[in-house]
């Protein structure tokens, strides 16, 4: 811009941009050092011995098994993933499919049955499921909301002019799909497909009841089994390479085509396709699709909690207090770890809203690399940080709670930021001329106006950590247990009658807290329209 431009925009020329305050600087700098000296201690750790004996670990037969598990079951459940949640999408938003309401709700419903419950559940019906058939099932059925709610997202917001233009054209509706649809989805399923292949990376729990060898399970294996750390460390770092090659794979896909409409235009419904006599067909697919991602997990929860001559031990006075135990554990962490990552995610989020310093983007962009680090990494990496440097804080709640606000940082950090852009700027430099200091205008003005992203990112965090499994195996405090971490013990015994119950509650708490954060989170601030 010119001179005179930036002139009249009240703004001499070459000045240069207000540094954010200070005090709200330190902190945020400190919660960065906290994200990142997990990634800094893996890395140590894997290059810290001779290269001799790197070589050594990363040649043997059990790595390349290893990566051929991991990145063959990743692109299979991504493909069906995609194929699954694309397909939902579709008959849901662009057909007259009968139910259309009821499917929109009931679709997206798996996410919050974690995986690890649902391969519980289908383990419980039979151990045919175990190994590679029965993982690629069970994450699958999981995991494909991930795909279908931003690809669902993306087709409300296509032109449907594009669409009907084909079909006079003469287009058939599979042509319209493949040569118009599809290529604007483009951008919304590469991102479902890459939530989905992190997911599956980093996921543990379900692998190891289903007795499937990935880098996860193998790295709680060298950990349990008392091994050199720095084996566990050096497989982290294939996985973390693996996450990161995904995700600019994903960038490079995506490219940088332009998929905005040109103008706003009519908002208006788009011509639905009569599915005719494949309705029936239609409403065989969802059915079906409803039964093994939802009927089944649920059904088999239920039916082990009614088989008392099998287990009814499950609610004995013994069991009982260990059911009560491991439910205010979950709902304890889960509540202080929403309140702590949320306050440690409002300084990174309320700097990169309001200040452009190239030092304020980088710390922002340092919370989003636990994204592409899957739990068990972090959790290795804190257990190693606090045998070799901070002892006192090994299995601790504290490190167990530090462990959750590194893995759902960018949860909080997204929620928060999207709550105060929304925030008119005028109303803190308003408060600043009046003599507010910093600090003061975020008690008194920014947080007050952000509370219902402040709430749902402690809402986001609370449903994650309830149902954490892989780092709280590593960071649990001795003699402590919760939900997720007793369903996985006994479960791995095949002790499935004894499970139902915390599987039961823990199912409950996450779609409770889901249907809240939609309800009551789901809404923009009042009067910031």
């Amino acid at each position: 811009m010119s001179a005179t431009g930036q002139a009249l925009l009240g703004r001499p020329a070459h000045a240069r941009l207000p540094l954010p305050p200070w005090p709200i600087t330190l902190v945020a700098a400190a919660v960065c050092a906290a994200v990142l000296a997990p990634l800094a201690m893996t890395l140590y750790a894997a290059l810290s011995g001779s290269l001799t004996r790197t070589l050594h670990l990363l040649l043997r037969p059990i790595v390349g098994q290893l990566l051929l598990n991991t990145i063959g079951l990743a692109l299979v459940t991504t493909a069906a993933c995609a194929v699954i949640g694309t397909g939902a999408a579709w008959l849901i938003e662009r057909t007259d499919l009968p139910g259309r309401r009821f499917w929109s709700v009931a679709v997206p419903l798996p996410l919050a049955i974690p995986a690890f419950i649902a391969s519980y559940a289908w383990l419980s019906t039979s151990t045919v499921f175990e190994g590679a058939a029965g993982a690629a099932l069970v994450v699958s059925a999981s995991y494909y909301p991930l795909v279908y709610l931003p690809v669902a997202a993306a087709l409300r917001g296509v032109d449907p002019a594009l669409e009907e233009s084909a079909r006079t054209m003469g287009c058939s509706p599979w042509r319209v799909f493949f040569r118009v649809t599809l290529p604007q989805l483009r951008p919304a399923l590469l991102g479902g497909c890459l939530l989905v292949i992190l997911h599956v990376l980093a996921e543990f729990g379900a692998f190891a009841l289903l007795r499937f060898r990935t880098f996860t399970t193998e790295i709680y294996a060298e950990y349990t089994a008392g091994f050199s750390m720095d084996q566990g460390a050096m497989l982290a770092t294939i996985l973390l390479l693996l996450c990161l090659l995904f995700l600019f794979l994903e960038t490079r896909l995506r490219g940088r085509r332009s998929y905005a409409r040109v103008g706003s235009g009519a908002r208006r419904p788009p011509v639905r396709y009569a599915l005719g006599r494949a309705r029936w067909l239609a409403l065989l697919a969802m059915g079906g699709l409803g039964a093994v991602t939802l009927v089944v997990p649920l059904a088999a929860i239920v039916f082990w909690l009614t088989q008392r001559d099998v287990a009814a031990v499950s609610v004995t006075s013994t069991a009982l207090p260990q059911l009560l135990a491991a439910t205010a554990h979950s709902l304890g962490y889960g509540l202080v770890a929403g309140v702590a990552t949320t306050f440690m995610a409002l300084p990174i989020a309320y700097l990169s809203v309001r200040y452009r310093q190239r030092f304020v983007q980088l710390m922002e962009r340092a919370t989003f690399l636990p994204r592409g680090m899957p739990g068990i990494v972090v959790a290795l990496a804190l257990v190693m940080i606090s045998l070799r440097l901070l002892f006192p804080l090994y299995q601790t709640t504290f490190l167990l709670i530090v462990g959750y606000a590194v893995v759902f940082m960018p949860l909080a950090v997204v929620s928060v930021r999207a709550s105060l852009a929304q925030i008119p700027a005028r109303l803190e430099q308003s408060a600043r001329v009046l003599g507010s200091s910093p600090l003061a205008v975020l008690r008194r003005i920014v947080l007050p106006l952000a509370a219902p992203g402040v709430g749902a990112a402690m809402a986001l965090v609370f449903i994650s950590v309830c149902t954490e499994l892989t780092s709280t195996l590593l960071l649990v405090p001795t003699g402590a247990s919760t939900l997720a971490t007793q369903v996985w013990a006994e479960s791995s015994t095949f002790a499935f009658a004894a499970a139902a119950p915390y599987a039961a509650i823990l199912v409950a708490i996450s779609m409770v807290a889901t249907w809240m954060l939609a309800n009551r989170f789901g809404r923009s601030p009042v009067g910031l329209e």
